[in-house]
């Protein structure tokens, strides 16, 4: 069940109640492709820094080590030792991201696996299937996420596909839920919306799908070669068309402004890979803008990553010491910085929380923004 609690503008303060805890929102959900996030983070770690929800790859996950051997196990949670909430997308941006080794036809999408080689076919079906046996909270629907900037021909033939796609996957989720050996028989559904850059065709969709009456809804294949603008109009037009009693969620995306510009414009789910990568780089987020631990400025810098800040690397590292490590290419190195800029957004989300709830998000957003917003240093 989804209830909001408090608006200010466009921006929700909501909770979304699951079979694995209830979801306080706007959230950050913390990206673990393979069952894990990359830079050594372990479930402990991700209770510790104040994670939600984890959010892992059906398709990867498919690939290795298998949905069934994950379903044997008892399912992800179970697997990877996490009791909250999991978000599974359903690999579809697969689809887009592996271009060169996919067809795509009416029944489904038929692949080369970027491990061995071995030809994969997945459609509505079976990412139902897969994501039902790994288990998660959410399941997201199967679709085409079309490039920002492909033709309005091929945009319009994709999403009516992807539609298509959807009202098979509702009907398999709702088979699968019915099946006495499914782990998690309350697993939700959320649908996808797309459309590329083109405002009409995302609108015309969204009334569409809206009336599936999902458990959420997302707008997917953005972050991908438009720019922020567009990405921002596109967010603006279409969120009005989709159910306000249903969660909101924009997929990939993306930097500390994209979200704070997101959750301002009525969206409340969000999910990208930016912190984790960024961290196992040396590129840290902190609210004087980015720094990067590589520079020889910090050789001798014995301060935290940033003055305050309560992740597990601030309370006890310096700049000095975690830059010691990624040069020596120590794997703790690559944690403490990943465990900070996850903490980091968590963080943002509680502050969003709270500044939506006391009717200051307008303000709150400015000062954040001219904050983050700084020119990075080092």
């Amino acid at each position: 069940m989804y209830r909001i609690l408090k608006k200010d503008g466009n921006a929700k303060r909501a909770e979304l109640t699951t079979v694995h805890g209830t979801v306080q929102t706007p959230v950050f959900m913390n990206v673990g492709t393979a069952a894990a996030v990359k830079g050594a983070v372990a479930a402990s770690d991700l209770e510790e820094i104040g994670t939600q929800v984890e959010l892992s790859n059906t398709y990867h996950l498919h690939v290795r080590p298998g949905d069934r051997v994950v379903k044997k196990l008892g399912g992800l949670h179970k697997f990877m030792s996490w009791d909250k909430p999991i978000l599974t997308d359903s690999g579809g941006f697969q689809v887009f991201s592996l271009a060169s080794l996919r067809k795509i036809k009416e029944e489904g999408v038929y692949f080369h696996s970027h491990v061995d080689g071995r030809k994969i076919f997945m459609g509505p079906e079976e990412s139902m299937q897969i994501q039902s046996n790994l288990a998660s909270t959410i399941a997201m629907a199967f679709d085409e996420c079309a490039p920002a900037l492909a033709e309005r021909d091929y945009v319009e033939r994709s999403v009516a596909r992807t539609t298509r796609w959807l009202e098979r996957c509702r009907a398999e989720m709702k088979r699968l839920n019915e099946l006495p050996d499914t782990i998690n028989r309350r697993q939700l559904l959320f649908g996808i919306n797309q459309g590329a850059v083109f405002a009409d065709i995302r609108i015309a969709h969204a009334r569409q799908i809206a009336e599936m009456d999902l458990d959420g809804y997302a707008i997917g294949g953005l972050a991908v070669g438009e720019t922020h603008e567009e990405m921002y109009h596109i967010i603006e037009e279409t969120v009005p068309y989709l159910p306000e009693d249903k969660p909101t969620y924009l997929m990939g995306v993306g930097t500390p402004a994209n979200i704070l510009e997101a959750v301002d414009r009525g969206v409340d789910f969000f999910d990208c890979v930016y912190p984790s990568r960024n961290g196992r780089h040396g590129h840290l987020y902190t609210n004087c803008g980015k720094i990067n631990l590589f520079n020889a400025k910090y050789e001798l810098d014995d301060r935290p990553i940033e003055e305050g800040c309560r992740c597990p690397a601030c309370r006890r590292y310096s700049r000095a010491y975690i830059r010691h490590l990624l040069k020596a290419k120590e794997m703790l190195g690559m944690r403490l910085c990943v465990l900070h800029n996850l903490y980091f957004y968590n963080t943002m989300m509680t502050e969003i929380r709270a500044a939506i709830e006391e009717g200051r998000y307008g303000a709150y957003k400015k000062e954040k923004l001219e904050r983050v917003n700084i020119k990075p240093h080092g």
